[in-house]
Order: C-alpha cells, then structure tokens, then sequence
C-alpha cells in the first residue's frame, strides 16, 4: 500500500485551512462543498473554531495541531497521526481506545480503530435469578 505525499492536496479547503480561513472553510462545509482531506498535512495549525465533524481525515498528521475541543468523535481518523497535538477537551470517536490515542499523542503511531469492543460476558436471566439472597 502506498501513500500519498503529505503537502501535496491542492484541495480548495485543505488551502483554506492551511491559510488559516477557518470562517470561510466552515461556509462552505456547511453549504455542503465536497473537499478531500485524507492524508493531509494538518500539523501545527489550530483547527479549535474548525468543524470537523463527519469529515474523512484518514491517514493525515496532525503534528502539534491545536485540537482542543473538537468534536471528532463523527470523524475518521483511521491511520491518522497525533504526535504532539493538544487535545484538551476533546471528543474522540468511541472505536477509538484510549490506549491508542495515548500511543499516537506520544509516539505518533498511526490510529487503528477497534472492530469491536470487548464486552463483558453475558449471563442468563435464569442463572442470575438461581442465585441464593445473603
């Protein structure tokens, strides 16, 4: 599997973040405009007032970008870097374990999502109503 080149999206509104025109970019995501952010190069910008939600951030960095407070947790960040970012604050998607974003905050590892979570076993109403009272 290759990669795509970091820096090279010429995207209209990965330009726009990129200049820091976050108003301008939310426009135009809120009138519905298409765009391709996946592997981006999003590091060091500050992305806090920048809606975010729903958007396809697969395999892009965020190296040292101020991410407080977003809402990411409609986001895909599948193979996405975070060395570094802030994240104070902010809403991740629930496939996403804490473990592994702890990993990509401090080692910048790629994102992995979880295809399932591990659930505790279930047991049967007839076991749990067997049981003798204390």
């Amino acid at each position: 599997m290759s990669l795509k080149p970091i820096n090279d999206n010429r995207d209209p509104l990965y330009r726009l973040l990129r200049e820091g025109r976050i108003d301008e970019f939310n426009a135009r995501k809120r009138k519905g405009e298409k765009m391709d952010l996946t592997d981006s190069d999003l590091g060091g910008l500050d992305l806090r007032e920048v809606d975010l939600k729903g958007l396809d951030l697969s395999g892009s960095y965020f190296l040292q970008t101020d991410l407080r407070g977003a809402d990411l947790s409609q986001t895909n960040l599948e193979g996405a870097s975070l060395n570094g970012a802030k994240v104070s604050g902010t809403y991740f998607p629930k496939e996403l374990a804490a473990e592994e974003i702890a990993l990509s905050l401090t080692h910048g590892t790629r994102l992995r999502y979880q295809s399932h979570r591990a659930q505790p076993p279930k047991r049967r109403l007839a076991d749990i109503l067997k049981r003798k009272p204390r």
